[in-house]
């Protein structure tokens, strides 16, 4: 699982009642993405990606269910211009990180108010595959492979794409 020079990381996928996924912007660029974060030590990839949720969006565990995790993880580089101080201070060139695919059980609030590093200034509900014509360039081949690997679950639970 662990790989030099990569940060352990969780992708999170959160579909409505209608199969809408949640996509996040970056404070402060024109940049959207997927909920996603680092995997403490000693933590499992999916009690990270709770955290994560609830962290960074404000969505308790209890409101989703979990429909499928990637089996593959999948790795990314930074642009070295991009990397920001924990990259750097740690030695990381990149992310390594397993997908997580959760349906909302009812509707809640999504807020930013629990996340300390403060990443993200407004969400909207899109359909599966409009995230590949928004994310940065450098996570644009991670997030296609985890759509085509999490695709079949997603279309047993909302149908066709």
């Amino acid at each position: 699982m662990k790989e030099e020079g990569y940060r352990l990381n969780v992708g999170i996928m959160v579909a409505n009642s209608v199969g809408e996924l949640l996509l996040c912007k970056r404070k402060g660029m024109n940049s959207w993405q997927f909920p996603q974060g680092g995997i403490d030590k000693n933590e499992d990839p999916l009690r990270a990606a709770k955290r994560e949720l609830f962290e960074e969006v404000g969505i308790s565990s209890k409101y989703v269910e979990l429909i499928k995790s990637s089996n593959d993880w999948y790795k990314y580089d930074v642009p070295a211009r991009s990397r920001r101080k924990i990259f750097v201070n740690k030695k990381f060139k990149g992310q390594k990180q397993k997908w997580f695919l959760f349906k909302l059980k009812e509707n809640t609030k999504i807020s930013f108010e629990n996340d300390p590093d403060n990443e993200f200034e407004n969400f909207k509900w899109v359909s599966y595959w409009y995230p590949l014509a928004v994310i940065v360039s450098f996570k644009e081949a991670v997030y296609r492979k985890a759509l085509n690997e999490l695709k079949y679950a997603y279309c047993s639970e909302f149908g066709d794409v």
